[in-house]
């Protein structure tokens, strides 16, 4: 009898240290698939950390080598590195984290329920559709290329086409991240950022230190790595989208994948979007430091990022299945824990950072920011995990506040910057003042609204 996966039954359920945990555990040393790893059984604790903990190793990993393309800045100019920091804001506008959840739900939910070909047409159907909206991009792109150009202050062409193909391959990376989060294969979606973090930085210093490549052979670093990301999950879900496919419910998928994209876009918009509106507001020379502080607080995030994502999928396939799941309370201290000691880490050893990392000019800006950027994302990463929470159980009535939270958001940052000019700490106290409001939106939607969904998935 064919069961789904991570499904399991009788005895196996009795016993830790059974023949199928020895058998992950070989899988694990030698590297094979590992996509059986239980969603909800006797022990979902200890398989839980095990997985999250994995993640974090990897997030860390590629973290310190998207630290190490930073510290290229000694070698070009502050202008050649406020044009990097800016060009990698744009790919970070690429909707990554709805692109990721939206596949990471419907693989859960399809696997769980045994809908396979569906998910095969699906994943055919959205490689296609990111393919084909990159393609727009692009000739709208050549249309007004001076006029973004002279707008970025670019000084070369080659960066923007850099950039754009980068672009290309964050639609692709969380896509099939997204089907590898979903099918709970955690093992290869911590070596796809492994070595897509080994193929940023390898590049790069070829390209700057050998060539002189500046922001564009920064963003080529970028590129690879992103596309070296892609390839692997691209790869390891092979056996899902050459499944033969079905025709898909369209309108059920429609009522699903809605909500989600709004809901993780929100999130998405005000991790990101900090950065583009500063650098509207500042030149080139000021935004450096402002760019150093961003990559070193964002690293919070990726440090307790994979609490909530390996949450998500489990959350998913017990709703699915009309399982109870307790993980939330676990993941919300696990994730407070963390991003407080990290802020506070980071405001201790940041200066060092700095200064060993960065040249002299950048060190006393940056140091100023680093309280306020760190700050800045403690609630933000708490907000993520109820957010993730309440999606994956179908919760989305927390949807529309969160979009008009993002767009008075969009709307206070530049009047704020406008209103205090020449301080960049504004932009800094806005975002951690609607990240507040995102958490506490999450909360009251989490804990003050009881609902149907909510009583049937036992949350």
């Amino acid at each position: 009898m064919n069961r789904p996966p991570g499904q399991r039954f009788g005895k196996e359920r009795k016993c830790l240290f059974s023949a199928e945990c020895i058998r992950q555990a070989a899988c694990v040393i030698s590297g094979e698939p590992t996509e059986n790893i239980p969603t909800i059984d006797h022990k979902p604790h200890a398989a839980f950390f095990r997985q999250s903990g994995w993640l974090m190793v990897a997030n860390i990993i590629q973290g310190l080598m998207a630290f190490s393309v930073q510290t290229l800045a000694k070698k070009i100019s502050p202008a050649e590195y406020s044009i990097f920091v800016t060009m990698l804001m744009v790919t970070s506008l690429v909707p990554t984290m709805p692109l990721q959840m939206i596949f990471a739900q419907q693989t859960a939910g399809t696997l769980a329920t045994g809908r396979l070909p569906q998910l095969a047409r699906m994943i055919r159907r959205g490689w296609l559709l990111t393919f084909l909206l990159w393609c727009v991009v692009v000739l709208v792109v050549g249309a007004f290329k001076n006029r973004i150009m002279a707008g970025w202050e670019l000084t070369q062409a080659a960066t923007l086409w850099v950039t754009l193909a980068a672009v290309l391959m964050n639609l692709w990376m969380p896509l099939f991240s997204g089907v590898l989060q979903g099918r709970q294969d955690f093992f290869w979606l911590g070596w796809a950022a492994i070595l897509g973090g080994v193929g940023r930085v390898g590049l790069a210093v070829v390209i700057v230190l050998a060539f002189h490549g500046g922001a564009t052979g920064m963003m080529f670093g970028a590129f690879a790595g992103i596309g070296a990301w892609a390839a692997v999950a691209i790869w390891r879900s092979r056996d899902l989208w050459l499944a033969r496919p079905e025709p898909l419910d369209r309108q059920g998928l429609f009522k699903q994948v809605v909500p989600l994209m709004f809901g993780f876009g929100a999130c998405q918009f005000l991790f990101t979007t900090d950065t583009m509106y500063v650098k509207a507001f500042f030149p080139g020379d000021q935004m450096a430091p402002y760019g150093v502080a961003g990559t070193l607080s964002r690293a919070l995030l990726w440090l307790v990022l994979p609490l909530a994502a390996v949450m998500f999928p489990k959350i998913v396939h017990a709703t699915a299945k009309s399982e109870k799941s307790n993980l939330l309370g676990i993941v919300l201290l696990g994730t407070a824990v963390l991003a407080i000691c990290g802020a506070g880490g980071l405001c201790l050893v940041g200066p060092l950072l700095v200064k060993l990392a960065f040249k002299a000019e950048y060190v006393a800006e940056t140091i100023k920011l680093l309280p306020w950027y760190a700050g800045a994302m403690i609630p933000l990463a708490l907000a993520n995990v109820l957010v993730n929470d309440l999606l994956a159980r179908s919760r989305f009535k927390i949807v529309p506040p969160m979009v008009l939270l993002a767009v008075a958001y969009g709307f206070t940052l530049p009047a704020m910057l406008h209103r205090f000019p020449g301080h960049l700490e504004v932009a800094l106290q806005t975002l951690g003042a609607f990240n507040l409001l995102l958490l506490g939106v999450g909360a009251w939607f989490t804990w003050g609204v009881k609902d149907k969904a909510r009583m049937e998935s036992g949350g």
